[in-house]
């Protein structure tokens, strides 16, 4: 997939996956700023709209005080506002806005998340990535508790032309990562992407089954897993945070992928984990295709989650 000739594909399908949280953000603007001045009520107004947009009430603060700075009881139009508010987004996110670098053969990914979160589909598009790069990808069916995330992840990888590793359904995950990761480097593998059960935050035994997987890992490549990603849910909203902070101790979580933002108004929550964590954001989803997971862009994310053209 060339990125820069899906530019103007992934923008309009993102624009248009973020509408539910942009019109929801721009009505609110909108209302709060036609026909009167930025007074201190239009303020506290504008900061309660972003904080139910879940920026976050830290950054909804900041925002607030941005735009009462210099402006304070003057005339701002709609578009003002909304490019004053894409400008702080984009600044918040600039930091984590970074590409997911293989930087060794056989490069170990972790894929981890709650349930429905979207993680065997993503490892899917990941791979289907990579094989378009022209690099050699093994999936391995670490949710063995699921029949059917076990039989997913082998419609992806003959869809994507992928090698798979799985077992039969209820066997040792941990065993099953260590097999994947010793037959990888012996086969020459690129790119190996390890599915995982998807567990409650606050599920001790199986948080402490995931401590496992990258434990046994490491018996073969002390340097695995290479990345961690922890794909997280939009719809959730705030509970993003508690994921974050849970998954971030138990797997040293290294980057996110954000998913299901075409299906909320919820989108800013990205933002307040950015402002808050500080952790990468690899990709973001805004759609069920193949397609509709690529590499995050502050900019671009900034624009549309406020309803801005590109």
């Amino acid at each position: 997939m060339n990125d820069s000739t899906q530019g103007g594909k992934w923008w309009k399908r993102m624009s248009e996956g973020l509408k539910r949280t942009s019109s929801s953000l721009g009505e609110a603007v909108t209302g709060l700023v036609t026909k009167r001045k930025l007074d201190a009520e239009a303020i506290e107004e504008l900061e309660h709209e972003l904080v139910r947009a879940d920026l976050g009430p830290d950054f909804a603060a900041r925002i607030a005080g941005a735009l009462s700075e210099g402006r304070f009881q003057k005339s701002i139009s709609p578009d003002e506002v909304k490019a004053e508010l894409a400008g702080e987004i984009e600044k918040v996110l600039l930091p984590v806005a970074r590409p997911l670098e293989v930087t060794t053969q056989p490069f170990v990914i972790l894929v981890a998340g709650v349930n429905g979160s979207g993680k065997t589909t993503t490892i899917g598009k990941l791979a289907a990535r990579y094989r378009s790069e022209g690099r050699s990808v093994m999936l391995v069916a670490g949710d063995t508790f699921r029949a059917a995330a076990i039989d997913q992840l082998k419609i992806w990888g003959e869809r994507t032309g992928a090698s798979v590793m799985a077992r039969e359904p209820g066997a040792d995950a941990a065993s099953l990562a260590f097999d994947a990761v010793a037959a990888a480097r012996a086969e020459g593998i690129q790119i190996v992407l390890v599915d995982t059960a998807g567990r409650l935050q606050n599920r001790a035994e199986l948080m402490g089954e995931l401590e496992k997987i990258v434990r046994v890992m490491r018996k073969v490549d002390p340097t695995a897993p290479h990345a961690v990603l922890l794909v997280l849910d939009a719809t959730v909203g705030q509970n993003a945070l508690n994921q974050v902070e849970i998954f971030g101790k138990t797997a040293g979580v290294t980057g996110l992928v954000m998913t299901k933002l075409d299906g909320t108004a919820r989108g800013g929550i990205l933002v307040a984990l950015a402002d808050k964590f500080g952790l990468p954001v690899h990709f973001i989803g805004v759609g069920e295709g193949v397609g509709d997971l690529a590499p995050f862009t502050a900019r671009d994310f900034a624009r549309a989650v406020v309803g801005l053209d590109s």
